[in-house]
């Protein structure tokens, strides 16, 4: 883990090591100052003219804060950068992950990541690795000065430092342990809460906001019982270094004073030892919070290393696509969404040729929303042969192949932003003309006009200010945006109302002239006119051809339409 830490530093090194060579000059600073007190002691005992150390002291003072100050400058601004990069870093793994990884992980649990984790970072450098060295050399420089003036007070003050030290040391792995159970229990509660939000409406509707505050109020309830372990494992931490520091005083002031009464001693040289022993507080308390701070910092590196470690999507440009339609073929083809869930396809075979309408259906749980995500690779496939234009979809390179496809899902998401935004959002490129054609194909052009700033209105979180036929007519509009050689329709008309389902299928049957529509479609109404319509049950194929011969010749498909009222 700490190997990993270093990955984030190594970029701003320069800058550290700038910023540690400003903060050891502050040190510097405050080392002089106990010798020039002795100074002014010496120079008050002697009754000669304390101005020369007075002005050193003074001189001294500002040099160090100054100097102090811009060194914690570039160090916090070093961390914000750190903060920066991690974030990037983590944000560019997450929306290239796998689908199938995304889907087992918790939304809220990986915000809590990409924000929480990432700012434990910046503490980390800042108070935990410079602080740290920063404090090793004041700690250092203060023990050759009381070297220099007394070894036997030395001694004892070292004697009392390393005992206590070592209880510290014995400490900071059950800091570690708790500090990641504490930022596990955090995620929990994004996830939990991040459930409840993403299903506002139902919450509401279902009359259960107390229920879900209490199960967001008892996550948080976990988070803070974890946040109170690490509390009291860094209380005991500061109080062993506050322990440490007390007793090295009394220590050294009841032996001090002997030899100071013995005359092997000096007064002088007793004030400056003990001044120096007090300049021991801040370098062992910055070390002390510097270690806390280092195991708060791996725990959050483990938490993002975690999500680095999975496995992601090869990153492949698009290539210039070509405007004729692709066909589709599906051999034998078998998969399951994990090796403990039960099987989807077993052995799903049939064809689609390039051009024309074809269409899918069944009864919920054949596996016709699979075939999509098997076409757009979310998935892939643990038998059989799935051709695309002709070649195996493990050929095609994963960008050329999704800039080959239009995909409208089941509940047509629309992104928060303006409508144009959401228009434009897979095919950036396309002309004013192309965007208009497009509104007028699927029948956007009163929705259009009906909104207060037309195409820059924004449209709400998730599209809240659309109705749902609309945000399924703007998904159809961004697919067809993309010029794509397959369109795959998952549900395009399940919330359209009559008038625009009927105006939608002329929409389909006019692009299904110049590019492939593969339909998804449980009212049969949308799909009568089909070249073709496939019928799926049990994770198989079980009859192909139009309605017309399915009507006549398949039990399952004749139940369909007869449920629908479209044949007797």
């Amino acid at each position: 883990m700490i190997k990993e830490l270093l990955v984030y530093i190594r970029p701003h090194k320069w800058v550290l090591v700038l910023g540690g060579v400003l903060g050891l000059i502050g040190s510097v600073a405050g080392l002089a100052m106990p010798l020039l007190a002795k100074y002014v002691v010496a120079a008050f005992g002697e009754h000669t003219s304390m101005a020369g150390p007075l002005i050193g002291l003074t001189a001294a003072v500002l040099l160090g804060a100054v100097v102090s100050a811009g060194g914690n400058y570039l160090m916090e601004r070093t961390g914000e950068g750190v903060v920066l990069g991690a974030r990037r870093k983590l944000v560019d793994r997450l929306l290239r992950l796998k689908v199938a990884d995304v889907d087992r992980l918790k939304p809220g649990d990986l915000l809590s990541r990409v924000t929480g984790d990432t700012t434990l970072l910046r503490s980390v450098l800042t108070n935990g690795i410079v602080n740290a060295i920063g404090s090793v050399f004041m700690l250092v420089g203060a023990i050759v000065m009381m070297a220099t003036m007394d070894g036997v007070l030395l001694l004892v003050t070292l004697l009392v430092v390393v005992v206590i030290g070592g209880l510290v040391g014995l400490i900071m792995p059950k800091i570690q342990r708790a500090q990641n159970d504490a930022q596990t229990a955090v995620g929990e509660m994004g996830a939990v809460l991040d459930r409840a939000l993403q299903a506002y409406r139902t919450v509401k509707a279902s009359g259960a906001e107390e229920r879900e505050i209490e199960v967001v109020g008892e996550a948080a309830v976990r988070a803070r019982d974890r946040g109170m372990q690490v509390a009291g494992w860094t209380s005991l931490a500061g109080v062993a270094t506050w322990m440490a520091v007390q007793l090295a005083f009394l220590c050294v002031l009841a032996v001090g004073g002997s030899r100071v009464a013995s005359g092997a001693l000096e007064i002088s040289g007793l004030i400056a030892f003990l001044l120096y022993l007090f300049y021991l507080v801040a370098p062992i308390g910055q070390l002390v919070e510097g270690a806390v701070q280092l195991q708060q910092g791996l725990a959050a590196v483990k938490r993002i290393k975690e999500i680095e470690d999975l496995p992601a999507e090869p990153v492949s440009t698009a290539a210039p696509q070509e405007p004729d339609p692709i066909g589709v073929r599906f051999d034998d083809v078998v998969f399951r969404y994990g090796d403990d869930r039960p099987i989807v396809h077993s052995g799903v075979s049939f064809e689609v040729p390039p051009g024309g309408l074809t269409a899918l259906v069944g009864p919920s749980g054949a596996g016709k929303s699979t075939v999509f995500a098997l076409l757009e690779r979310f998935y892939e496939h643990q038998g059989g042969t799935i051709t695309v234009g002709g070649r195996d979809i493990r050929d095609w390179p994963l960008g050329e192949l999704r800039a080959a496809l239009g995909y409208v899902e089941q509940d047509a998401p629309v992104l928060a932003g303006t409508l144009r935004e959401n228009l434009l959002f897979a095919a950036q490129g396309a002309s004013e003309e192309e965007l208009r054609r497009a509104i007028n194909r699927t029948r956007l052009d009163d929705l259009v006009g009906r909104l207060p700033e037309g195409l820059d209105t924004a449209v709400g979180h998730r599209g809240v200010l659309l109705s749902g036929g609309e945000r399924q007519r703007v998904a159809i509009a961004r697919a067809l945006l993309r010029k794509p050689r397959l369109l795959l329709l998952d549900e395009a008309t399940s919330q359209l109302d009559a008038v625009n389902e009927l105006r939608l299928r002329e929409v389909i049957a006019e692009v299904a002239t110049e590019t492939t529509v593969l339909v998804i479609a449980h009212r049969l109404s949308t799909v009568t006119n089909a070249d073709r319509i496939v019928v799926m049950e049990g994770g198989g194929v079980r009859a192909v051809g139009t309605h017309a011969e399915l009507v006549g010749e398949d039990e399952l498909y004749r139940e369909l339409a007869a449920t629908q009222f479209l044949v007797s």
